[in-house]
């Protein structure tokens, strides 16, 4: 009886690790398209969720990665954007802000789109993101891969032959969509699968109980 116990409570905590692992995967801030190729020219998402109780997040800086471009950056309704330039002017860093009041609260997330070209010698693209919210925490996802707050990383490949990476936008766009929709259901996923596991755990030990 009590091995039977103790499977089920062991298949119940990595059922909730499953679901935690899912969560957190969501929460980062991070630049779509994951993957992109060298010498294009493209369209980058910076996803941006928020997740602290009880505050809002109001504004996040994104430095440009080394071995990219970006030339300019679509309005978003609600926040201001602020282009930082280096003595040669060119944009070093992003920053979007919310108008007075607004942000966004831990059950929302957003995007912030910004367009340029990347380098025909790139090999990735690593994205620091500062990510502040109401009560002044700002949040630095600038670490290394696998690390708990993490920068993004874009993969670069190979050029296309296009060759000048000209009219890649569009792709760039559809590519953001489809890796918005995986990303987003990702969650669900790891939940299902620990649903189920945990809920087989109980069948089990419950059949074995009666036996």
């Amino acid at each position: 009886m009590m091995k039977q116990i103790k499977k089920w409570t062991i298949a119940a905590v990595m059922a909730v690790c499953l679901m935690m692992f899912a969560s957190a995967a969501s929460a980062h801030v991070t630049v779509q398209p994951p993957s992109v190729p060298a010498n294009s020219y493209q369209v980058f998402a910076v996803r941006v969720p928020s997740e602290e109780k009880g505050v809002n997040t109001v504004k996040v800086q994104v430095k440009v990665a080394d071995g990219a471009v970006i030339s300019r950056v679509e309005p978003k309704p609600g926040w201001t954007s602020e282009l930082e330039k280096d003595a040669n002017g060119v944009v070093t860093s992003i920053t979007w802000t919310a108008a007075e009041g607004g942000g966004l609260s831990e059950t929302e997330f957003t995007e912030f789109r910004m367009s340029g070209k990347v380098n025909e010698d790139a090999a990735q693209l690593v994205w620091k993101a500062y990510q502040t919210y109401s009560d002044n925490t700002v949040v630095e996802w600038v670490g290394a891969d696998g690390s708990d707050k993490p920068a993004s990383v874009t993969t670069v490949t190979a050029a296309t032959a296009e060759g000048d990476g000209h009219g890649h936008d569009t792709g760039a766009a559809a590519d953001t969509g489809d890796s918005q929709d995986s990303n987003s259901k990702l969650p669900l996923t790891f939940s299902i699968i620990a649903l189920a596991l945990g809920a087989s755990a109980f069948v089990m030990a419950a059949r074995k109980n009666k036996k």
